[in-house]
């Protein structure tokens, strides 16, 4: 994986957590340092829930992602 297709991801990944807890901010991604482990830790932090339920939220919305998309 090349860093703009790594960016896209990203890009994505912070856009679905946005609309799931739509309480982050950009500091808050800026916080995860483009790390989704890092991720886990500030929505944990900032919302309460435990890191498995985020990563499944995450895992859900990752996969509904790939299955809209035309190449995924």
């Amino acid at each position: 994986m090349n860093q703009d297709q790594a960016k896209g991801k990203w890009d994505q990944i912070k856009g679905k957590a946005k609309e799931t807890w739509g309480v982050l901010t950009d500091n808050d991604f800026k916080k995860a340092e483009g790390s989704i482990e890092k991720l886990y830790g500030v929505i944990e932090e900032k919302v309460g829930d435990s890191k498995e339920v985020i990563r499944t939220k995450l895992d859900k919305l990752h996969k509904e992602t790939k299955k809209g998309s035309c190449c995924g």
